[in-house]
């Protein structure tokens, strides 16, 4: 068994990549797997830290802001795409895999269409409710395509899609972790409570700067902090955390890479709502308050928060009213445990198990 898993550039694509690899090498122990991503972004360090080998196409997205910069990277994109097509039909002709999966990301859209052209077979997983343009480009061609929303054949063949779920960290999917060893990892107390805020792999700038401008809120209310920001804010969070002198409530980190023992952690999570945080979050069972990235195609983050809200498993504040409301929300969670309790069993309801290996098993039928 030999399989090629592409695509990239957030813990979105990455994580549900590194898990369909996983349940290959469960079903297959002496499968060789390789990926291919997009050099400088977040997989060509993820990847190998799993336990798996990379190449890194020199592929980059489209610069909007008009910068010099910016420019000047647009104008050398056709070359780095023709680059990409030379480097992935090498790397297809040597490896001769028996699949090629693509999870969304730059890397994926060369990867699979050369794969497609030179009759390997492929598959595609969409983690989210809305379409990515590249699993759009590329479905005419894909033998299968796995979901995770219903109403997916707007988007695709309708012959082509099966409902699996998305695949989740297997640490996750079967979390083992107490709330005190949690609480112990991060240097959290072990009684009072405690909040989570996540805003993705990358961070969320009007997340990160909702806490920043309110660090005395978690010493008023005697609420731990468990802080994750990404890369681009992390060096102001800790100076400010600092300098308000509130060490004790907020502990500020990077990336946090033991997403359980944070989960097991926290009592109430503050999240943005892509498809892969949601897809967790039914999993643990957490009261989460859900802040949608207004960055995204076809406002899609929104449309799953709302999926659960309806359902009465989570809170959305707006990204626009997340400075003021967030918060005040936050704190009534924690002073009204009968609303949290309901919270946590309505979002455990919409959890898919299992996904992983459900992908595995259509590998295994487009094989046979």
């Amino acid at each position: 068994m030999k399989a090629i898993v592409s695509g990239g550039g957030t813990g979105g694509h990455i994580f549900p990549a590194v898990a369909i690899a996983n349940a290959i090498r469960k079903r297959w122990p002496d499968a060789e797997i390789l990926f291919v991503g997009a050099e400088g972004r977040m997989e060509m360090e993820k990847v190998p830290a799993a336990g798996y080998e990379i190449k890194g196409l020199p592929i980059a997205g489209l610069q909007r802001k008009l910068t010099l910069s910016n420019v000047l990277k647009n104008i050398q994109l056709p070359f780095r795409m023709l680059k990409s097509r030379r480097m992935v039909r090498q790397i297809l002709n040597d490896f001769r895999p028996d699949i090629v999966v693509g999870v969304g990301g730059f890397a994926s859209e060369p990867t699979l269409k050369a794969a497609s052209k030179m009759g390997f077979k492929t598959l595609l997983q969409e983690q989210n409710s809305y379409a990515g343009l590249t699993n759009k480009m590329l479905a005419r061609d894909a033998q299968s395509i796995c979901v995770a929303y219903d109403g997916m054949e707007r988007f695709f063949p309708k012959e082509k899609i099966v409902f699996t779920g998305n695949p989740v960290r297997a640490d996750i999917e079967n979390i083992t972790v107490t709330a005190a060893e949690g609480r112990a990892h991060f240097g959290l107390a072990a009684e009072g409570r405690v909040l989570l805020s996540v805003g993705g792999s990358l961070g969320a700038r009007s997340i990160n700067q909702m806490v920043l401008n309110h660090l005395h809120f978690f010493r008023e209310n005697k609420i731990q902090l468990l802080w994750q920001t990404g890369r681009w804010m992390y060096d102001e969070a800790v100076h400010a955390v600092e300098t308000a002198g509130v060490g004790e409530w907020v502990k500020v980190h990077q990336f946090i890479s033991r997403m359980d023992m944070a989960y097991a952690a926290a009592d109430v999570v503050i999240s943005r709502a892509g498809a892969i945080a949601i897809s967790e979050l039914c999993i643990v069972g957490k009261p989460v308050v859900l802040i949608p990235s207004p960055n995204v195609a076809e406002d899609h983050q929104t449309k799953n928060a709302l999926a659960l809200v309806d359902k009465g498993a989570a809170l959305m504040v707006r990204d626009a009213d997340c400075d003021n409301q967030c918060l005040p929300r936050v704190l009534d969670l924690f002073e009204h445990s009968a609303e949290r309790e309901q919270m946590s069993a309505a979002i455990q309801r919409l959890a898919v198990r299992g996904a992983a290996d459900k992908i595995v098993d259509q590998i295994e039928k487009l094989l046979r």
